[in-house]
């Protein structure tokens, strides 16, 4: 389970990464209903992964925390260091955007903890 989960810890990281790469300007359009927008679905598709991170793995409910934990730990840690060196990374955005991005992957990151615990609990 172990190597399963950081494998999919790195691809999720690396997904990301890409997808703000090539689309960045899409996720921070002006405007309070993109902000809002964004967040939601940061939410949603947070919760969703850890809602469905025991059939993801094929490891029991109880291991879902402990599965998602492990999915979680790379990309918290690289998009960390993404965000502090944020106009690096994503020259083409804003540098001061850097706050949203960490605030979101944090957001999509806890939502999938949350979902684990909640699969794993039963609730």
């Amino acid at each position: 389970m172990m190597l399963r989960s950081l494998g999919l810890g790195f691809g999720l990281t690396a997904a990301i990464f890409a997808l703000f790469h090539y689309a960045g300007s899409w996720f921070f359009l002006d405007g309070r209903r993109p902000f809002q927008l964004n967040f939601m679905a940061g939410a949603a598709l947070g919760l969703g992964l850890g809602l469905m991170i025991d059939r993801i793995l094929r490891v029991s409910r109880k291991a879902a925390i402990h599965g998602m934990a492990l999915v979680a730990v790379p990309g918290m840690l690289i998009m960390a260091a993404v965000g502090s060196h944020f106009a690096v990374f994503f020259p083409q955005l804003d540098p001061a955007l850097d706050k949203v991005f960490g605030s979101l992957m944090l957001w999509f990151y806890g939502f999938a903890l949350a979902g684990a615990l909640w699969r794993a609990r039963g609730l």
